[in-house]
Parts: structure tokens; sequence; C-alpha cells
């Protein structure tokens, strides 16, 4: 096993703080108070936990004493490592230490840390173990008996605690726990729910099948998409002729037509009102008429002069013929009063008597022809008037339908002259303006065509969305489906899982039978072989650390350590503090390898466990400690000359600054 990272949100004094870890060695460098050991601890806790203390205990606890004075980011962390080719993230919350996380990086999910897969994270030791073996502190060793009695101490843990197989009382009971544990970890009912799954497994798939679940959702989006363009296509067209059609009606509206209907009534108004200004024009025209009218008035005005000189001119034979009338009033009216009181006698009476009552015989009759030509002057006086008067009426007629003309010339064609060539510009413009009207009710009709067309796509367009809808419920039906599917599976996967974990308990339930069963007949020779291994494990790694000067040490039944020479058997508390240290670190290793179960070992972890050591004897312990554990090692320092020696002998190592 080895340490690949940590991730510290919040822990004594390190915030958001993440440090990496190499193979092989590692030096964690950092000055007095940098926090090497707040790490060291760190890394313990999140390997075995951290429990918080009851009462007075709890002011001075690990838990109270790392517990961050900013808890913003939390009281907690996260470490990496590497175990048995998975990699695996070990996340605790402090707050809470016995809950806690442990996620298998390499096959992607969450496992449950049951205490099997923990004593493979932790190659089988305990906290207490890890204490008292890997993990190596500075001795606190003010006296050489002081270093003595700590020593016999560890060793007597070791034959009481440190290896539940060294222990025959202890054993046994782990070994009834472990039955206990383990037949609490079965799952009776695994079999049965792993057989109800594979159904259901079989079931929906079959449902998967089905052909109502087959996908169009493409070819739908497809269709869709497709009513989309043609719409917008469509859309673009209409607004076009739309414009095109408001720009036909507001040229319409600006000569103040509406439709073509308007435009033909105001042609055959033009019309009207030109074929009256050329006839009047045309008999304007005419100076026959004119001169004949004056003709007539002059000739009437004549004819009357003549008439008034033959009334009033006092010849014989009137006044004869006036004085034979029987009233006489008229002659005498003719004769004293003058002309005016003739006529006034004549309409009297006098001269409608004179006539009739036949005394002046002849003598009237040269009265009517005065009469006659009076009478025709006034006619042809009142022609001549009337035929002046009727002309006068043609011309204002004319120079008001010119005006009109002008007034519509000027509107449309821009030039208020009244001619033919401007009357048949003026048809012109009217005719385009037919057409444009023509045009423009063509390209409504049009309108209304790709009106109805829109909508029909608009249908579509709908008929399409609830297909897709319809498609994306399957679909949505069908992940689901396909979710619970998969689900069943990782269920059967697991199941799977339980079921040889099942057979693995059950195997395991047996073999503790089997070792309960043969522990009596072999505690008493573990008890002897154990203190031949230490002793045997022990010596060799002396004869390493130590450069040869020590090759082998040797543990009494009283547990006294003496040291090998070749003259005499030396006793630990002889020898010097620094020789202790290393007899104290060979131990640690011999205990460590030999209560480490299976292929993998824990990494070695020193927390300045060299301050008392030479540069001499420090250089012999890297160079050992390289060369005797081909595992990884992290070395806390608060010294460089570590990561010096190591350069100057070329040893590869991983330096972390603090």
């Amino acid at each position: 096993m080895k340490l690949l990272d940590l991730h510290i949100n919040g822990f004594g004094k390190f915030h958001d703080r993440s440090i990496s870890f190499a193979d092989g060695l590692n030096i964690v460098y950092g000055k007095n108070e940098a926090g090497k050991s707040t790490l060291h601890s760190f890394i313990r806790s999140m390997l075995f936990g951290m429990e918080r203390q009851r009462g007075r205990a709890a002011r001075t606890d690990q838990f109270s004493k790392y517990r961050p004075w900013d808890l913003k980011n939390g009281y907690e962390g996260r470490l990496r490592l590497e175990s048995g080719g998975h990699i695996y993230r070990i996340e605790r919350n402090f707050a809470n230490s016995r809950e806690f996380t442990v996620v298998d990086e390499t096959a992607g999910r969450e496992v449950e840390p049951t205490k099997a897969l923990m004593d493979q994270l932790l190659c089988g030791l305990s906290e207490t173990a890890y204490n008292n073996t890997i993990s190596i502190g500075q001795l606190k060793s003010a006296t050489d008996g002081g270093m003595v009695s700590e020593l016999k101490n560890y060793i007597a843990n070791m034959n009481t605690a440190g290896n539940m197989a060294l222990n025959i009382t202890k054993a046994s009971a782990f070994l009834k726990a472990q039955k206990k544990e383990l037949s609490r970890q079965m799952v009776p009912e695994a079999a049965r729910s792993y057989t109800t799954l594979l159904g259901d497994i079989r079931n929906m798939e079959r449902e998967i099948s089905a052909p109502e679940y087959e996908n169009h959702l493409t070819e739908y989006q497809a269709r869709k998409a497709a009513a989309r363009k043609e719409l917008e296509q469509l859309q673009t067209e209409k607004e076009g002729l739309l414009q095109k059609i408001a720009r036909g009606r507001q040229v319409l509206e600006s000569s103040k037509f509406t439709d073509e209907a308007s435009i033909q009534a105001y042609e055959e108004h033009g019309r009207n009102i030109y074929e009256v200004y050329t006839s009047s024009k045309s008999l304007c025209e005419k100076k026959s008429r004119t001169v004949w009218a004056v003709v007539s008035l002059v000739l009437g005005v004549l004819a009357l002069a003549g008439a008034g000189f033959l009334l009033f001119r006092p010849w014989d034979g009137l006044a004869q013929a006036l004085s034979g009338m029987t009233d006489g009033s008229a002659a005498s009216g003719l004769v004293g009063g003058g002309a005016a009181s003739g006529l006034s006698g004549l309409s009297g009476g006098g001269l409608a008597s004179g006539l009739s009552g036949g005394s002046a015989g002849g003598g009237l009759l040269l009265y009517l022809p005065s009469l006659l030509l009076l009478m025709l002057s006034v006619l042809l006086a009142a022609a001549g008037i009337l035929r002046l008067v009727k002309n006068a009426g043609i011309r204002k007629d004319m120079e008001y339908n010119q005006k009109l003309l002008a007034e519509i010339f000027s509107r449309h064609l821009g030039d208020a002259s009244v001619t033919a060539q401007a009357m048949e510009a003026f048809l012109g413009r009217m005719a385009e303006f037919r057409r444009l009207s023509q045009a423009i009710r063509a390209s409504e009709h049009t309108v209304d065509g790709l009106t109805r067309q829109m909508e029909g796509l608009k249908a579509q367009q709908a008929g399409v969305t609830e297909e897709i809808e319809k498609q994306q419920k399957l679909q949505w039906e069908l992940e689901k489906k396909l979710e619970h599917l998969a689900n069943c599976k990782t269920q059967a996967e697991g199941l799977k899982d339980v079921l040889a974990e099942n057979d693995r308990i059950a195997q395991e339930l047996a073999a503790i039978d089997l070792a309960q069963e043969t522990m009596t007949e072999l505690s008493s020779s573990i008890r002897d072989s154990f203190g031949l291994y230490l002793n045997k494990e022990a010596s060799q790694l002396i004869d390493g650390i130590t450069g040869g000067i020590y090759n082998s040490m040797s543990i009494d039944e009283n547990l006294n350590i003496f040291m090998n020479t070749k003259t005499k058997l030396v006793p630990i508390d002889q020898v010097s503090s620094g020789t202790m240290d290393q007899i104290y670190l060979a131990l640690r290793l011999a205990a460590a390898r030999l209560i480490q179960n299976g292929a993998e070992r824990m990494p070695l972890i020193f927390d300045d466990s060299f301050v008392l050591y030479d540069d001499e004897r420090l250089k012999t312990a890297l160079k050992w400690l390289v060369e005797a554990f081909d595992g990884q090692i992290i070395v806390f320092t608060c010294h460089r000359r570590e990561a010096q020696m190591l350069t100057a002998n070329q040893v590869a190592y991983h330096l972390i600054e603090i």
C-alpha cells in the first residue's frame, strides 16, 4: 500500500491544503511549528478516525487539539491511496468521525468500508499496532532507564496486543467476534433476490425491444426543420409581396384611388369632361355662330330703328286715319302729347277702337307693316342676344372644363396643358393605374394563397411537433426503462458479489471453526516461535542499521534485551542513546513485518525520528532504509541534512516543503 496524496479542508493550522507523495523515499521538510506533526496526525486520523472524548478529557484530546479555529471549510479532508492495484479515496468529516466514505476510483464507485476492506487497506494493522510499528516518532528518552522501560513495554504489548495470534485468549475472543461479524455480513436473501432480478431484467429487455420504442425522433425533427425552412421561405415571399402591395396602395392612395373601379370612374369622368370641353371648344371656335348672333342683333336693332321711325314720323295720311276714330284719344295723344302719349292712347284702346271702328278706312293699313317690322326687329334682337348669351355660356363651360382638365393633367402628368396628347397620356396613365390595381389584386390573391399554404405548413408543423413530443415521451420512458434495467443489472452484479461474498464468508467461517479447534494445540509453539522470528528479523535489521557494529540481539523470557557480540551479551541499557534509538527502530520494523498480513506493506512514517543521529549514523540509516525497505517511506524533518545527504549520495527522493 502507498499514499498518493491528501487534501485538508480544515485540520489544525491547515486550510485548503493539498500534498502529493511519490513512490520510494519522500522527505517532508518544514521548520519547527510548520505543521509536520499535524500532517502526521492527519494521516493517522484519516486511516483510523479520531474519537472525541467526553467530559474534561475533551478539552485536551486530539479532536480539540486539531479542531480548526475557522470552520468555514469544515473539519474534514480526504486521503488517496493505492492498494491491490486499485486507487481508493477516503473522505472523513471529523465532526462525525464514526462516518466516513471510501470511493474505489479505479472501479468508479463508492464501496462500503467493511472490516475486510479496511484490513486490506491497513495491511491488517490496528491503530495500536500502527502507532507501535510503522509510525515512528522521536523517542522521549530523557534517561537510559526510561528508554529501556519504553522498549520493554513495547515488547510486552507485542506479546499481549500487537499481534492477535500471540495471545490465545484474545485470539479466541477475536475469532468469535470475527465469526459473529461475518455471520452478520451474510445476506441470506441474496440468492432469491438475484433470481427475481434476473426475471425482471428479461422482462424489461423484452419491453425495450418492442417496435413502439423504435426511435423516429431524428426523422420527425428533419421533417419539422424542412417545414420550418419552407415556412420561412413562404413568409419571406409573403412579406415581399405585402411590401409591394403596400407600395402600390400608397401610389394609388396618393392619386386618390382605392381600386380599379375608382380608377375607371375617374377615367370616365375625365373622358366626359374632355368630351364636353372639346365640344364646347368646337362650338366656340365656329365664327359663324358669333357672326350670326351679331348680325341678328344688328338687324334687330336696325329693324327696331326702322319700325320706330315709321311709327313716330308725323304724316297726314296717318293723322287722317287716326282722326276718323270714334274715341279720338289716340290721335289727340299722338298729335298733342307726342309719341309717348300717342302710344298710351293706343294702349288705352284707341287704336283698337279705331281699327275696329272702320271709320279710319284704309289708312290704318299703312301702320301694319311698321308693327310687323317692330315685331321682326324684336325677334331678331332677341335671337341675337340669346345666341350671344348661349355662346358666352358655352365658352364659360369650356373654360371651366379646361380648368378641370388642367387640374387633372397637372396632378397625373405634371403638366397643366390641355391637349389631345395630354388626354392620350392621361388615358395611358389611367391604364397604368389599372394595371397597378390589377397587379395589386393579383398579389393579394397570391398572398391569400401563401397564407393558406403557410397555415397548412403550420398545421403540419404542429402535427410533427406533437409526434416529436410523443417520441420524446417514448424515449424518456425508454431511458427510464434503460436506467432501471441498468440499475437492475448493477444490483444483479452487486448480488453476484454478495453471493461470492457469502461463499467467501462461509469459507472463512469454516476456517474460523477449524482455527478454533487447532488454536490450543498451536498456541505454545506460536509463542515460542514469535521470539525466534522477532530475534531473527530484528537482528537482520540491526546489522544493517548499525553498519555491522551489532548484528544480533536476544530477548529473554523476562523481556530483557541484549546485544550479541563476539565476546559477550551487552544489555541494552549499556549502549548509547543513539544505538538505543537504532534498536528501537529495528524492533519496530521487525514487528511491523511480522504483524502485517498479505503481500503489501504500509509506508514507513518517520516524524523527526533521527534527531539524535549524528551525520555518519544518519547517512548509514538513510542508505540502509532505502536498500532494506522497497516500499514507500515518508520522513518528516525540520533539518535539510537528510535531503543534502541523499543528494550527495545520489539517492533518489521526493522533496515536499511545507
